[in-house]
């Protein structure tokens, strides 16, 4: 059975309701009989990820004819413990990453990090992540690893539907509504299960063009 294996952070992980990472919706994507293995995990760093040993799996496991797909970058710009270095260390560890799967016989597939919602004066979203999605795409470039540009559609996706209708992609929650977050909730990076699905549907057209990740999607939207 072919497997998707999918590493990266929280806009990516399964992870608890009323939070969804978009590879969470991969499934309903994806032909039968392939598997998608979700490993990814909060506040991870591609740094962090590798260190904390949660792509011991994926290593182990991962066989000729898989996919791995990669976005880190939402917290590689943070603390030391997970920081690394747009010019240096972060494309280092992605292609760490990359060069595991190829040896594995199995394709990568790079990722640029999702766009977060801060809109700024005229309707424009503020260009987050500094250098970390032109590290990405020079990487994929440089090394001929194919690339899904999630970071340039995810804005352009943001900008099209306007400040309200992309808000309704992001966890809000009233004051009371969850016991988590008694005093509510405005958030501007995390999915709910819409905006999951939504983000995951600019993944998957993305990875039609792509031809060695065309076997594993359903043939058409109408098969979903």
């Amino acid at each position: 059975m072919p497997v998707i294996y999918i590493i990266g952070d929280s806009t990516v992980e399964d992870n608890k309701p009323p939070f969804r990472g978009w590879g969470w919706a991969m499934p309903e994507f994806v032909r039968e009989g392939v598997e998608v293995r979700n490993l990814a995990l909060s506040g991870r760093s591609s740094r962090s990820f590798r260190e904390e040993g949660l792509f011991a799996p994926a290593e182990r496991d991962m066989r000729d004819g898989d996919l791995l797909m990669i976005q880190f970058g939402h917290n590689d710009e943070k603390d030391d413990e997970r920081h690394t270095d747009p010019d240096t260390t972060y494309p280092e560890e992605l292609w760490r990453y990359c060069k595991t799967a190829i040896e594995k016989g199995a394709q990568p597939v790079l990722m640029t990090p999702v766009s977060r919602r801060f809109f700024v004066g005229g309707g424009s979203i503020l260009y987050t992540h500094g250098e970390y999605p032109r590290a990405v795409r020079k990487l994929a470039a440089d090394r001929g690893i194919p690339l899904c540009d999630l970071k340039k559609d995810s804005r352009e996706l943001y900008i099209s539907l306007g400040e309200e209708k992309t808000a309704e992609l992001f966890v809000r929650l009233a004051p009371g509504e969850n016991p988590d977050f008694p005093d509510g909730h405005d958030d501007k990076t995390h999915f709910n299960e819409y905006g999951a699905r939504m983000i995951c549907g600019l993944v998957v057209k993305e990875m039609r063009a792509i031809p060695a990740c065309v076997p594993f999607l359903k043939d058409s939207p109408d098969e979903q």
